[in-house]
Order: structure tokens, then C-alpha cells, then sequence
């Protein structure tokens, strides 16, 4: 056997054909055209485009047109599919109010009820279902016995109780339930120009013991079938309407008839309608449906310069051809040139192709297998199995497959063996095999094509040999890590802790995600309507994000505090999953509740700190009510010695000793609630009170050391949500300062002030309020106000340095700033200004907040 020879070294009537070459057939429409004299030849190659162009016209019309008939017939059927459906949720719904209202008729034949219960029963009807508009008890003579309507049923179609049935379209229906002893619809025909509101009505016999006891007349507003009968989707899509049997409208909107040009090539829309009963009523309600539809006409003229252009293109480009034809013959001549470039392309590959005849021998190979097994053309070509490359050792296997493979017995996804080199190395390969078949159509043979997969198994391995060593790493987290689609109570993966806490089940990541408030599609109501996605309602903003936050939650199973993370991915099979991570925080959470106790007494223990420094000036304060109590006590008892006390005197003496002492409880009220331990209680706190009291605690102190106090206030400010002692609290301690720093001035009498200003301010574009308290004192060195906030830090002689730290800690747990700085005359300092802001109560916490207590704003005398 001998390889394929060379076209470039053979003549073209000697040349063998190769597995790319063939020879082309001998049309007769060549010879008939070489038969042809030139002119004419001229003649039809002018035609030739042309004629081409009106045949491709006449195809993109007839397409256009066939297309367009079978979307109005798809129109068409979704509109009667979407009609029928609702044709059936309104039928669905007369049924139930028929069976309710039987119900109604049964128990008043069986005499388990009366007029006032029917009318107590009717009203609970009606009110449940707003197309129920009025529900009538006729006795078997046609008079009404009871009667309920709706508020909205005019006057003129009221029913009065003792009115007969005795005339028109009514009374006949009656004389019908009457002789059938079935329920029966009746339709009303309207009158024209009448303006009253169409009635379904539906007449219920009551039969006791096969007798006729009257009826039960139902009366039901068509508008309000139309409006809850049809799915919201339907009336979204057509225009819906409900008319009688003499298509005159009864509710609805039907859609008026557009002005449209000539229909050209059935171009112009078709109005897309569709009518149909419906049940139980019959043919004397229809529901009517009008589907949308926007004009086509410039669709069509669009199309229309479409195709103009394409037939312009289309005819340049069949001149060009013509053209290009008279070059066939140079074509022909580099056919030589294009078979050795197609043969330099398919040596240049590097997959190895390979190809066997019907016995299993070697018939041709290229340079790629060539290279790959290290063996020549030449020692290839022609051999039989057992070929070079096979290895010693996998002779039965790779016997077995060229078997199957001879027999046909292809693997459309080819199979991977092991190839020996000339070298006696080995690789993998995987082969793909397909039938070889000739220009005749005769099988010939097989071709094989061999890819190295060495490379790509090692990265396969070394890929599982990556997992194995992930998997161990989230075995080995401290932290529960548990995978789960959307929708679903699969558990894609779980980690060694997680399954430890919660087992193999889903219900652990589930309830993780509950608790934790992340969404998920789990959670949700699956509808019934299978139009319907399971996933809707998802917020996208959180399934596009790469996380969804964190939550602290506490698990009562486990007695732990987790921290859960969770964000959604794509899973390896495409749906999409939650990865839900939940770490032990127990011992960080139980050392912030150990911080905020310590916070909450280092707060308490700063409120009994100021008022131990301020307990001189309260016993000041204490000290004139008690003495003027003294001296009217004194002053009475030597009158009444002498017994020049008269009446008058001993009350106004009694009033002004009762005042005195009510002074002294107020002061010492005030303290009492101001140190008192209590639990920190935020609420909606009034910016007045907060500061009255404040005043009230501080002045004592200012008093004392000769300090002038004044605050303003502005007018109106909003309430904050705050915790009342605790503002009061940072804010007598910056009041107190203040005048301590003014005391320690050595300032005259008339600079001795300390000033309390409130009002509103926005920082950051958030509303708030502003409270800044501002001394005459000496103010503070910059060194001193870069380290002011810290901890332990004072420039007191006997201060601990947590006054200020503390102040600041509880205006910041309340989302405000506290800061300080030094006021200036020029370049002289003449005081210092505190401030701090707290921003307003949301409305949220307005709806959550429970009332403030009453608390006591005493006015005392000074």
C-alpha cells in the first residue's frame, strides 16, 4: 500500500483523486449555453439579474404575507385560549354564589331561619362579595318577604318588602322556577337610553318536600362580575366587555374600530375578537374580548424600503457574480496551488487523523499522528493490527474497540486509550471515529482522529487532588458552612461543624435563614397557576450582590449566638443556591453584655460623683427652705405663747411653710431621680423637659459659685428618641464644668456666665438637634483638646478623667458627635463651647416608642 500522491508533481488527466478531490460532474446547461451565439448570450446574462431580483421580491412578499397569516391565527388562538379561561373563572364564580345562594334557600324552605336572619345572612353575603349587589325572599304568590341590597344599588332597582312579582321579564322567570323547580338566570333586556346599572338575576326555588315555598332572587351586578370575575392578567391584555344576546353592552369597554388605510397584501390589521357564552347563564350573557393591537403601517412601509434595498444589493451582487464568472476558468487552473495549500493546512494540525480501510489497514496518516507516535509515514501506511503504536500490554483491549469500530460500533463522544511511542514512551489519547465515504456514496473506510489528553488528565487530577484538599479546609473551619438551592429543602453541601449542630438535613439552613431575615424563595407561597415562577418577589438587588449582610441570632438548641452570612451562587448545575455561613460568637457576645454593664454602672457612678462634688451646693439649696420653715415655725409658736396669733395670720404662716417644704421635696426629688440606677430606657423624649431638669440640677452648682446661668431654647423642636437621664446627665456635667472653669478664671461678676443653647441643625443631611453650652472661663490648651475625650485623662487636681469620656460615649450611642472648642475675642480666649447633636426620632421609632413617663418640671423660687 502506498501513500496518496503528490498533485503538485502530477498532471491534472494523471493525478489519482485524493481525499479532498473529486471530479465535478458535466452539467447540460453548459453545453446549451456554449451552444448559444454571443448576443444572445449578452442578452440573457442581462436578464439573468434582473429576472433574479423579481423572483426575490415575489418570495420576501409571499414569506411576508405567510408569516403574517400565521401570527394573526396565533393571535387568534391565544385570544379564544385566554377568553375561554376566563369564560370559566366567571363561570367557577357563579357557581359558588349559586351554591351559596341554595344554601340560603334550603335552610329558609326547612324553616331553620327567617326574614331577619335571612336579612342578617344576606347583608354578610353581600358584603363578602362585591358582585352580590341584593338577595330577595319571595313567598310562592311572587311578594317579597325579606330583602337586603348593597349600598351602592340605586333606588329605583330597591326592592320593597311586600312587593309582588307580578310583570315583566321577572315574574316569568319566577313562573319558570315555579313549574321546573330549578334555579334559573335570567339576562333583563334594557330599554333604550335607559341609565340604570345591568342586573344578573338568579332565582333560587325553595322546595320543601317537592313543593314550591317561594324563592330565593339574587341579584348580581354585571360591572362587578366583569371586575373580580376575570384574572387580573386577561383584562390586562384585551378589552374586555359583557353584552346580551342582542350584543348590546352591558359592562365593559370595547375598543372602537381605528381608521386604517386599504388593506394592501393583508398588511392592515384584522380586528383580533372573540365571543363566547357564559355558563350557567346561556347565550343571553356573552363575554366579548378584543384583543390590542398597534397599527402595522409602518411596520409595512419599513419593510417595505427593506426590501427595496435588499433588492438592490441583491442585484449589484448577481452583476458582480456575472462577472466573476468569466474567471472561472483561472480558478480552475489554480486548483493545483489551492489542493497543496489544503494539504500544507491539514499537516500543520495538531490533531493526528488517521484512516483504515473496511479490513483494518492503514490507508493514509498525517504529519500530526506522524509527530505524535514518533513513527514515519512510511512505516504506517499499509500495516495491519497489531499496529506499532499499541502497547504490548493492551493488545486484547485496543483489538476489542478497532472491532467494534470496524463494525460500526461508534462512540459519538470518542474513547481514551494508551499510545506507544517509537521510543517506547506512552501517552494518553482519546480517538473519535466517523465512516469514510466516497464520492459515489460508497463506504469505504473509517477516519480516526487522536488528541493528546496527557496535559488535560494531569490538570484533572491535579483538580481533584485541589478539591480534596479544599474539602479538608472546610471541614476544618470553626465556622458552620451549609449550601442549598432556592426553592428546595436539598442540602447541596455541608461541613463537618454544620452537621454536627443540625445534622445532614436542610432544615438547619433553613431555619439559619429565617431567623437571620435573609429571603429566600423557600419561604415563600408557592402559587398554584402554573404561569406563575416560584422565585418571584425575589429582591434582585441581593441576588446580584455578593452578600447579604450579616445577623447576629441566637439558637436555643444549640445555646449559642451565631453570626450568619449568606450569598447567593450559581451552583455547578447552573441553579441557583444559597450559601449560608454561621459562626460561634457566644464568648464575643457575652463580653459586650459584660462591657455594657460595666458602661451602665461607670454612667451611674458618674451621676453619684457629680452629685457628691455638687453636695455642698445642695445643702446650700437645702439649707433656706429648711430655715425659713424654722423661723415660721418659731415665729407661730412665740404668737401663739402670747396669744396675739390670729387666723389669718396662722394660715398665711401654714401656706408659706407648706411652700418651703414642698421646695425642699422637689430638690430633693429632682436628685433622687437624676442618681437613681434604672435600666437604659430610650423613648420619645421632649427637648424642653430634658433641659428644664438639667437646668434646674446645674443651677444649684452655678449659685454657689457665683455663676449666672441662661439658656434658650428654640421654639417647636421635634421630640428625639433618647434616654432622658442620660442627656440630662451629659449635660449637667458640661454645665458643671463650665462653671468650674469660670470659677478657676478669677473673672469680675458680670463676666461670670455659662450660657445653654438648643436648637435645630443638619449635619450630613440629617435633621437634628444642636445643644452647646458656652463659658466666659479661660477655655483649654490645644494640647489639652487633642486628648480632652480620652479615658482617665483630667487636668483636675482630684479628677478620674471619665466625665467627659463618658459624655461622649453616651451621645455617640445615641448616633450623635459631641465636640469642643475654644471661643476667641481676636486672638484672646474668652471661654470654651461644648456642643453635642443628637438626630431626630425616626417615624418608625415613633410607631415603636412606648409613651414617655410623667415627669415632674417643678418651678422653684430662688
Amino acid at each position: 500500500m502506498h501513500s496518496r500522491p503528490d498533485p503538485s508533481t502530477s498532471g491534472p488527466d494523471t493525478a489519482s483523486p485524493s481525499l479532498y478531490e473529486s471530479t465535478p460532474p458535466v452539467h447540460w446547461w453548459r453545453t446549451w449555453w456554449r451552444s448559444l451565439s454571443p448576443t444572445r448570450q449578452d442578452r440573457l446574462a442581462a436578464l439573468a439579474p434582473m429576472a433574479a431580483v423579481a423572483l426575490f421580491l415575489t418570495a420576501i412578499l409571499v414569506a411576508f404575507w405567510y408569516l403574517r397569516a400565521e401570527e394573526v391565527d396565533r393571535e387568534q388562538e391565544a385570544l379564544r385560549r385566554d377568553v375561554e379561561y376566563a369564560q370559566q373563572r366567571l363561570r367557577l364564580r357563579l357557581l359558588e354564589r349559586q351554591e351559596q345562594v341554595m344554601r340560603l334557600a334550603r335552610d329558609a324552605a326547612n324553616a331553620d331561619i327567617g326574614p331577619t336572619e335571612f336579612g342578617n345572612r344576606a347583608e354578610v353575603l353581600i358584603t363578602q362579595y362585591p358582585e352580590l349587589q341584593e338577595l330577595s325572599w319571595a313567598t310562592p304568590a311572587g311578594k317579597i318577604l325579606a330583602t337586603h341590597a348593597a349600598p351602592t344599588v340605586a333606588s329605583e332597582q330597591l326592592r320593597q318588602v311586600g312587593e309582588a312579582l307580578d310583570s315583566g321579564e321577572t315574574a316569568n322567570a319566577f313562573r319558570t322556577v315555579k313549574l321546573q323547580l330549578q334555579p334559573v338566570y335570567l339576562q333583563p333586556h334594557r330599554e333604550a337610553g335607559e341609565q340604570l346599572a345591568p342586573m344578573l338575576q338568579l332565582q333560587v326555588p325553595l322546595n320543601s318536600s317537592g313543593e314550591f315555598g317561594g324563592v330565593v332572587l339574587a341579584e348580581f351586578s354585571v360591572d362587578s362580575l366583569l371586575r373580580y370575575g376575570i384574572p387580573t392578567e386577561v383584562l390586562a391584555r384585551y378589552a374586555l366587555s359583557l353584552r346580551d344576546d342582542n350584543g348590546k353592552l352591558l359592562a365593559g369597554t370595547p375598543l372602537q374600530a381605528p381608521a386604517h388605510p386599504a388593506n394592501w397584501m393583508g398588511l392592515r390589521p384584522r380586528a383580533n375578537q372573540y365571543e363566547v357564552a357564559v355558563g350557567p347563564v346561556g347565550s343571553s350573557l356573552m363575554l366579548h374580548a378584543q384583543a390590542y393591537r398597534a397599527s402595522l403601517g409602518m411596520v409595512g412601509s419599513a419593510l417595505f424600503w427593506l426590501v427595496g434595498t435588499l433588492s438592490v444589493m441583491t442585484a449589484w451582487l448577481l452583476l458582480a457574480t456575472w462577472r466573476h464568472t468569466r474567471k472561472r476558468m483561472r480558478t480552475q487552473e489554480a486548483l493545483v496551488a489551492e489542493t497543496n495549500f489544503r494539504r500544507a493546512m491539514e499537516n500543520s494540525v495538531l490533531t493526528g487523523m488517521r484512516a483504515l480501510d473496511l479490513q483494518g489497514r492503514i490507508t493514509y496518516v498525517n504529519a500530526a499522528f506522524c509527530q505524535m507516535t514518533g513513527w514515519s509515514e512510511q512505516e504506517l501506511v499499509g500495516q495491519m493490527p497489531p499496529y506499532p503504536y499499541w502497547p504490548d500490554t493492551d493488545y486484547d483491549t485496543l483489538r476489542a474497540k478497532l472491532h467494534d469500530e470496524l463494525s460500526g460500533k461508534t462512540i459519538h463522544g470518542g474513547f481514551q486509550v494508551r499510545v506507544r511511542r517509537k521510543n517506547s514512551t506512552h501517552f494518553d489519547a482519546r480517538l473519535y471515529v466517523s465512516p469514510l465515504i466516497d464520492a459515489h456514496g460508497q463506504h469505504t473506510g473509517w477516519m480516526s482522529s487522536m488528541t493528546d489528553i496527557t496535559e488535560p488528565n494531569r490538570i484533572r487530577d491535579q483538580l481533584a487532588a485541589s478539591h480534596e484538599r479544599f474539602t479538608v479546609v472546610l471541614e476544618a473551619l470553626d465556622a458552620s458552612v451549609s449550601v442549598a438551592p432556592l426553592g428546595s429543602t436539598e442540602l447541596l453541601f455541608a461541613n463537618k461543624l454544620y452537621r454536627q449542630w443540625f445534622g445532614s438535613e436542610a432544615e438547619g439552613h433553613l431555619r439559619l435563614v429565617e431567623q437571620a431575615g435573609v429571603p429566600s424563595a423557600h419561604s415563600r407561597n408557592h402559587s398554584t397557576m402554573d404561569d406563575e415562577d416560584g422565585l418571584m418577589g425575589l429582591p434582585t438587588e441581593e441576588l446580584t450582590s455578593s452578600s447579604t449582610g450579616n445577623a447576629e441570632i441566637y439558637v436555643t438548641e444549640l445555646g449559642k449566638w451565631l453570626e450568619v452570612r449568606s450569598r447567593y451562587l450559581s451552583w455547578v448545575d447552573g441553579r441557583l443556591a444559597q450559601m449560608v455561613i454561621a459562626t460561634d460568637i457566644t464568648p464575643r457576645r457575652l463580653a459586650e453584655e459584660q462591657n455594657a454593664r460595666q458602661a451602665e454602672r461607670a454612667q451611674s457612678v458618674s451621676r453619684l460623683i457629680t452629685m457628691g462634688e455638687m453636695a455642698s451646693s445642695v445643702a446650700h439649696e437645702l439649707n433656706q427652705p429648711l430655715t425659713a420653715i424654722s423661723n415660721y415655725s418659731s415665729g407661730m409658736l412665740t404668737r401663739l405663747a402670747n396669744g396675739s396669733l390670729t387666723e389669718d395670720q396662722m394660715k398665711f404662716a401654714l401656706e408659706k411653710t407648706a411652700h418651703q417644704a414642698q421646695r425642699a421635696g422637689q430638690i430633693i426629688q429632682r436628685i433622687r431621680s437624676f442618681v437613681k440606677r434604672s435600666e437604659p430606657n430610650r423613648m420619645l423624649a421632649d427637648v424642653n423637659d430634658m433641659v428644664e431638669e438639667a437646668v434646674e440640677l446645674a443651677n444649684i452648682e452655678l449659685r454657689r459659685r457665683n455663676v449666672r446661668l441662661s439658656h434658650h431654647i428654640a421654639a417647636r423642636l421635634p421630640q428625639v428618641m433618647a434616654d432622658r437621664i442620660l442627656i440630662e446627665q451629659v449635660l449637667v456635667n458640661l454645665m458643671k464644668n463650665g462653671a468650674e472653669s469660670v470659677d478657676l478664671s478669677n473673672r469680675s461678676s458680670g463676666n461670670r456666665s455659662v450660657e445653654l443653647q438648643v436648637r435645630p441643625n443638619v449635619q450630613d443631611g440629617k435633621q437634628g438637634v444642636e445643644f452647646a453650652v458656652l463659658d466666659s472661663g479661660k477655655g483649654l490648651p490645644p494640647e489639652v483638646l487633642e486628648r480632652l475625650f480620652e479615658a482617665f485623662f483630667t487636668t483636675k487636681t482630684e479628677g478620674m478623667g471619665m466625665g467627659l469620656n463618658l459624655c461622649r460615649s453616651i451621645v455617640e450611642s445615641h448616633h450623635g458627635r459631641m465636640q469642643a472648642q475654644n471661643l476667641y475675642n481676636g486672638s484672646e480666649v474668652t471661654g470654651c463651647r461644648f456642643s453635642f447633636w443628637l438626630p431626630l426620632a425616626h417615624p418608625k421609632d415613633s410607631e415603636t416608642s412606648p409613651p414617655q413617663a410623667n415627669h415632674p418640671n417643678p418651678r422653684t423660687p430662688v
